[in-house]
């Protein structure tokens, strides 16, 4: 082209680390040259044609693929001898997520929108307190975008979308008078680069649509970006520009949630379109939940195939199990992974997915359970004739769905207990210990909860619900409530106690798991329609109507919760105890305490429940017990516990057992050390195997370690 080449210095664009330290400007196709050119005054010369081929700047390579033309300038820079070298060199390349070829960005007219002043608005909109974001960290994404204060550009040259509302016409001015006089949903703009003029209107009217109009307007080709459109959706949908009763009793909303990548996407441009066009925010609060991965680390996508349908999930576990579980995946960290299984279309199995699964690259695989084969789950454009395909799931909703039967069966057995049942308020003078300590916990849980749920950390309320239902009160609080139902003296009591804790429990749970808390809530209804604490009232038609559980401060009681955490300690020590040495689980056993004397006080009132959750016969407890012969024995922080073992166990049989045991864990030590000790197997064999060895050389020493405490504990008078 004979075209003279300027010479700049630009420290911003100029790596010195990479190649000569000299580069090639091309300011109409490259972001960052685009800015080097704009800070030298470079002409912006555009070669592309929008189908990739060379335009009539190129020259003599004008018409050919771009391609092709890069093939011709190498050649002809040969010929002229002009080249140095050429050299292969790793480089950022995008590429078209669809086409999944390269990009190749070149300077074209586009639509803008001025950024300035709806930035500033929505700068102070979050800066000022109005909008807050949950985790608050997400706020500093949102904040810094805006205050870079670069246009948005709006236009897009894609088949589908919202056309922009710009017609173009070539008529004189006094004809765009006569038409549309005085209106004020028309107006227009002089174009004088390209002698048009630019006709804005707010529908598509005749005098610009019809074939016959003295105007002869066309519309732009291009659409709007899908952000835009998606900017005025939460004033638009309740009718706006119209003034309607939806728009002035719902907007602005409460809370939106998504997704960390959208933000500058989306959440920014709500807020500015949302001042713009109503002068209000669009909401209060911005939720960011975390980014679900697959095992691997890797976004889940339809293409990939390592996504797991919801109905899918619903279907396998139930609609709360999925609701649960990803409740429990909500944490305050920036992305969580959920492993993906393969559901074995023979048997149910889930059969974990590994990579090579991924992208369709595997079309059979075998089910290590039943032997029989299958097709992967993935996108698959048909069905297979031979294989089944399989359904995709995660084992982490098998915990929702396990807490779901424990909560049910929970309500179950408080219902089957309701015959007799007369509602009551209760006096907190009057309640024993074990009601005051599920108060306490029921009063602090409820506190907690609500307080994480008005912060948005609903892995934390899952949490907080799954343990206090699923420990505090299926395991121990019920347990311990079954002796008081079998007495006529203590029944109403336990009864109002059981309803009242139940009831709150299925309306703190019902944001998490609602379909099997309305359910619950329906069965209370026809057993205890007025119940409640401290004083029953009638219950709502509906747990989605129901008040929100609130308790006295007052019925919060430190002391009395560790006293009980010393009791469940107590009673988690003779159970493993007895386990450990295979005690018949009819058997009762006799047990020594050595404890301080306070402490021994605060556990004598508790003994009933001693002995009936750790099936305890006979009991000594004080500063002066010591231990017996033959005893297995639990150190903690308060106290001693020692498990009598003398006529209870075959002592000479157990300890050949446990020896036959040590022995066992010996020859596999070996075996495992064998393995570490060789220079080969450490080198050759992939980490995670190697790391797998060595957690298991770990494993194995500890259990050698308990087996000896085991053997010394059979040992007669050891002290």
């Amino acid at each position: 082209m004979n075209r003279e080449i300027p010479i700049i210095a630009d420290a911003e664009l100029v790596d010195p680390t990479l190649g000569t330290g000299a580069v090639k400007v091309t300011p109409a196709h490259d972001f960052r040259d685009y800015e080097c050119g704009l800070r030298h005054g470079l002409p912006m010369i555009n070669i592309l044609n929008p189908d990739g081929t060379i335009n009539a700047n190129g020259g003599r390579y004008a018409g050919l693929d771009r391609y092709e033309a890069r093939r011709r300038v190498i050649e002809d820079m040969q010929r002229l001898g002009l080249l140095e070298g050429v050299e292969d060199r790793q480089i950022e390349l995008a590429h078209s997520d669809r086409s999944k070829t390269p990009i190749e960005p070149y300077l074209s007219e586009q639509w803008f929108v001025r950024m300035a002043s709806l930035a500033e608005r929505a700068i102070e909109a979050v800066e000022s307190g109005r909008i807050r974001f949950f985790p608050e960290r997400y706020a500093r994404t949102y904040l810094d975008w805006l205050k870079e204060k670069r246009d948005w550009c709006i236009s897009r040259q894609l088949w589908w979308g919202h056309r922009i509302p710009i017609w173009y016409t070539q008529v004189d001015e006094s004809e765009l008078r006569r038409l549309f006089g005085p209106r004020t949903d028309v107006v227009w703009r002089r174009d004088d680069e390209h002698q048009q003029w630019l006709v804005c209107a707010l529908s598509d009217l005749p005098e610009l649509t019809a074939p016959d109009s003295p105007l002869q307007a066309r519309q732009d080709p291009d659409v709007l970006d899908t952000w835009f459109s998606s900017a005025l959706w939460p004033h638009e949908v309740f009718g706006w520009p119209d003034d309607t009763p939806d728009l002035r009793y719902y907007y602005p909303t409460s809370v939106l949630v998504t997704s960390r990548d959208i933000i500058t996407l989306w959440v920014a441009r709500m807020v500015m379109m949302g001042l713009y066009n109503t002068g209000q925010i669009p909401f209060h609060h911005v939720y960011v939940h975390p980014k679900i991965l697959d095992g691997f680390g890797e976004t889940m996508s339809k293409s990939k195939g390592n996504g797991v349908d919801p109905l899918d999930i619903i279907s396998l576990y139930g609609t709360d199990a999925l609701r649960c579980g990803l409740c429990q995946l909500a944490t305050e960290t920036q992305d969580v992974r959920m492993p993906v299984a393969n559901v074995c279309p023979h048997c149910q199995a889930l059969v974990p997915q590994k990579q090579e699964h991924l992208y369709m690259r595997t079309r059979k695989v075998t089910c290590p359970h039943c032997k029989q084969p299958f097709r992967p789950g993935g996108p698959w454009p048909s069905e297979d004739p031979e294989l089944p395909t399989a359904r995709q799931a995660s084992e982490r909703f098998e915990i929702g769905r396990n807490f779901a039967n424990k909560l049910w069966n929970a309500a179950r057995f408080v219902l089957l207990n309701l015959e007799g049942y007369t509602p009551a308020a209760i006096a907190w003078d009057e309640l024993p210990l074990e009601d005051r300590w599920i108060l306490s916990r029921l009063t602090d849980v409820a506190a907690e909860v609500t307080g994480d749920l008005e912060a948005y950390r609903l892995a934390e309320v899952a949490r907080r619900l799954y343990d206090f239902t699923w420990s505090e009160f299926c395991d121990w609080y019920v347990e311990m409530s079954k002796a008081r139902l079998r007495k006529a003296s203590t029944r109403p009591l336990v009864q109002r106690m059981l309803v009242g804790v139940l009831d709150a429990i299925v309306r703190l749970l019902h944001p998490v798991m609602p379909f099997v808390t309305e359910s619950l809530w329906q069965a209370l209804n026809e057993s205890a329609a007025d119940r409640g604490l401290p004083e029953p009232r009638h219950a709502a038609d509906s747990v989605m109507i129901a008040p929100w559980p609130q308790f006295p401060a007052t019925w919060r009681e430190v002391t009395v919760e560790r006293q009980i955490a010393r009791l469940q300690e107590l009673v988690r020590a003779i159970r493993n105890l007895r386990s450990n040495f295979q005690v018949p689980e009819k058997a009762a056993v006799e047990v020594t305490v050595r404890t301080d004397a306070a402490i021994a006080r605060q556990l004598e009132p508790l003994r009933p429940f001693i002995e009936q959750l750790a099936r305890v016969g006979q009991w000594h407890c004080g500063p002066d017990a010591t231990r017996p012969p033959q005893a297995a024995a639990s150190v903690h922080a308060d106290f001693e516990v020692y498990l009598h073992l003398q006529g209870l166990v075959d002592v000479a049989a157990e300890a050949k057992r446990l020896q036959k045991q040590r022995q066992e864990k010996e020859r596999q030590l070996q075996t495992v050390r064998a393995k570490l000790a060789n220079h080969q197997f450490i080198s050759k064999a992939p980490p995670e195997v190697v790391e797998q060895q060595r957690q298991l050389e770990s494993d194995l020493l500890d259990q050698l370690r308990i087996l000896e405490e085991h053997l010394a504990s059979l040992q007669p008078g050891r002290e």
